[in-house]
């Protein structure tokens, strides 16, 4: 991830204002101000080293809305993304479900296909990238044996290579298909005919409505199309494939969970959440090998009994706490993760590092003080029901436009614009803003490590190592 004394590229630092200004989820740049996730990050990082192994992982993030959930799951994103992995994330509506009919199931696994990604591809769209490195890996390993490019050895040496890592995935549920369009691909790509190289990119992306479309279209004899009932099982598909390439596995995130908390037919909504239970099933009797799956939702998705995932028996008893887990325990090995409310130390170092970003943004020294920063916080916290409601979102919302106002207008305040006051903060009054900082609990690419064997010899960002 990001290295802590490195000057923040312009194009990433003026996207991640702009998003977490606008309160949206920045697709980059994120472990700029990560701040207060460090134990959640390596719970979740350790579940990947257990598909790397071969496993499979489920879980759920759960929080309300601006609490962070979307945003550890971007953050989390990026470190499997620096690890080997494959990832695909896709927000669930009215329009993506689980399961789903007249196109809203496989409509999830397109837009988990359109935003596929990898080191070298990590905004998405990463599928025929990932296949023609592996058609060029096949070559190259063919090559290194000594056969002479192109030559009729050359040649059947390579489809049986293809073969013989295709064939392995025809044991798999849909697997055949599979296989076979992925050696229709290969003939395709030997030949040059990019017609019948889209056609199979458009099966493996699920945009076939029938059969016969499909086979048409690539000239294959097929048993069938990625639809609605199917989706998943070729998710497992990818995942399997992916390994066998030399990827370390493929981590699935799933946002926005809420939305099928709010399907109002009974029967729909239950069918959604029995596919879950599937998935949960599968990852922990080891019938999803490589693959993640991370869930974001609210506490009225989880544990509201009428309609949430605790209306449907099988889920509750699995996802429910257990008898002695009582508030203020952390337990973040259980499938469930709830993400506990930032302390006020750690908002204080995240508005004192966003106070630093805006800076080298916009090339100007912010009027605004230590004790600025913690008056600011106190309006926040002063709120009617700031205890429980106030949310991360909502603090840098609101203290990006504070900035912007001071950028804009240089004869202008703070005290102008929040006013001022006292605050009485866990940390020392006279505490720096770097101390503060260095107090929060944080998450850069160090402290990931930790959690899958590597070393940390810093457990945080210092706003002072931010060049202004």
């Amino acid at each position: 991830m990001a290295e802590v004394n490195q000057r923040i590229p312009k194009r990433i630092l003026s996207g991640l204002l702009s998003s977490i200004s606008a309160g949206v989820v920045p697709r980059m740049g994120a472990p700029y101000i990560a701040i207060g996730r460090n134990e959640e990050i390596e719970a979740l990082l350790s579940d990947l080293e257990a598909v790397n192994d071969g496993g499979g992982s489920m879980r759920f993030i759960i929080g309300k809305y601006g609490s962070g959930k979307s945003f550890l799951i971007q953050l989390v994103r990026g470190y499997a993304l620096e690890r080997g992995f494959i990832t695909a994330d896709a927000d669930l509506s009215p329009e993506r479900r689980i399961c789903g009919a007249k196109g809203t199931g496989i409509a999830t696994y397109r837009e988990l296909i359109k935003n596929l990604a990898s080191k070298s591809s990590p905004d998405g769209g990463a599928l025929g990238q990932i296949i023609a490195k592996w058609l060029s890996d096949v070559q190259s390993s063919g090559a290194a044996d000594g056969y002479e490019l192109g030559s009729d050895e050359f040649v059947r040496r390579l489809n049986a290579k293809i073969y013989e890592q295709t064939r392995e995935l025809e044991a798999e549920i849909g697997g055949f298909d599979f296989a076979t369009v992925l050696s229709g691909y290969y003939k395709a790509y030997t030949a040059g005919d990019e017609e019948k190289k889209s056609a199979c990119m458009r099966w493996l992306r699920g945009e076939y409505s029938t059969k016969t479309e499909a086979r048409n279209a690539t000239g294959i004899q097929l048993g069938g199309i990625i639809d609605d009932d199917n989706w998943y099982e070729y998710i497992k598909l990818l995942a399997v494939f992916f390994r066998k390439i030399g990827y370390r596995g493929f981590v699935v995130f799933i946002d926005e969970c809420v939305n099928l908390y709010k399907i109002t037919n009974r029967v729909s909504r239950e069918n959604n959440y029995e596919k879950l239970l599937s998935m949960f099933n599968d990852t922990l009797q080891g019938k999803a090998e490589g693959l993640a799956l991370i869930y974001g939702g609210t506490p009225q998705f989880l544990e509201d009994t009428r309609r949430g995932l605790f209306s449907y028996e099988a889920l509750r008893s699995r996802l429910s706490d257990g008898q002695f887990q009582k508030a203020g325990f952390k337990n973040l090995i259980g499938p469930v993760i709830r993400l506990r409310r930032l302390s006020d130390d750690e908002l204080f170092a995240l508005i004192a590092r966003i106070t630093n970003l805006h800076a080298q943004n916009y090339s100007w020294q912010p009027r605004v003080t230590t004790e600025e920063m913690a008056a600011f916080l106190k309006v926040c916290l002063e709120r009617a029901g700031a205890d429980t409601m106030i949310t991360p979102r909502e603090i840098i919302r609101d203290y990006i436009t504070v900035l912007n106002i001071l950028l804009q207008n240089p004869d202008t305040t703070f005290s102008d614009v929040v006013g001022s006051g006292v605050v009485k903060l866990e940390h020392d009054p006279e505490t720096s803003v770097a101390e503060a900082n260095e107090a929060a609990v944080g998450t850069n690419s160090a402290a990931s490590e930790s959690a899958v064997g590597g070393k940390s010899e810093a457990s945080d960002f210092d706003l002072e190592d931010i060049e202004l």
